[in-house]
C-alpha cells in the first residue's frame, strides 16, 4: 500500500533530551525526525509528538519541538501511546495511515505501532528516522514489526508518496527545500 498525504498522520515518539543522547546515532535521528516534521508541515500532513514521562525524560529536544510548533503534543506514562489513551482526540485517531518515528524503537515506537496495527491503522515506521540505544535492539524491532504487517519504510519513500505526481509546485517546494 502508498502512503497518501490526505490519510496520514505523522507521529513522533518520545525524542526527548536525557533519552536522545543515549541514543545510537542519535544526532542523524533528530535530524530525521525535523525533516519528516518539515515535509508532513509542507504538504498538510498533521504531527503529533508524544512526551514520556517528561518530568523525568525531559520534555522534547529543543530543535525538534521548534520544528513541530503547529503540532499536537501529548504525555503519556505507558509505553504504548496508543494503550496510554494519550492519542484520543489527536490526528492519529482520525487518520488511517500513521507514519511513526522517534525513540526507542524497540520500546515505545515498536509497542505503540503493534497496538495501532491491531485498532486497524495502516502503520509505517520510518527506519532512517528510529532508533534504539543499542542498534540489535532497534533491527530486531523492526523485523517484528514487519511480521505484524507494519511497513518500514525511509524519509525518501515518505516524502515521494505523499508528494504522488512530480510537475506540481508542491514536487518543486518539497525538492528544492529537503531533498538534495
Amino acid at each position: 500500500m502508498l502512503m497518501n498525504r490526505e490519510k496520514s498522520a505523522l507521529l513522533i515518539i518520545d525524542v526527548q533530551a536525557r533519552l536522545a543522547p543515549a541514543i545510537h546515532d542519535g544526532q542523524q535521528v533528530v535530524d530525521n525526525c525535523i525533516w519528516l516534521a518539515g515535509v508532513a508541515s509542507q504538504v498538510g500532513v498533521p504531527t503529533v509528538v508524544t512526551e514520556h514521562w517528561p518530568q523525568k525524560i525531559g520534555g522534547t529536544v529543543e530543535a525538534v519541538k521548534a520544528a513541530t510548533a503547529d503540532a499536537c503534543y501529548v504525555s503519556k506514562e505507558c509505553f504504548s501511546a496508543e494503550s496510554d489513551g494519550a492519542l484520543k482526540g489527536t490526528p492519529v485517531e482520525g487518520r488511517r495511515q500513521i507514519i511513526m518515528c522517534g525513540t526507542e524503537a524497540h520500546v515505545c515506537v515498536q509497542q505503540t505501532a503493534l497496538e495501532l496495527r491491531w485498532a486497524g491503522k495502516e502503520v509505517f515506521v520510518v527506519a532512517d528516522a528510529c532508533g534504539s540505544r543499542d542498534p540489535a535492539n532497534r533491527d530486531l524491532a523492526y523485523a517484528r514489526m514487519r511480521a505484524h504487517g507494519i511497513e518500514i519504510v525511509s524519509r525518501e519513500m515518505v516524502a515521494f508518496e505523499w508528494l504522488q505526481r512530480g510537475g506540481t509546485q508542491m514536487f518543486s517546494d518539497v525538492m528544492k527545500r529537503f531533498i538534495r
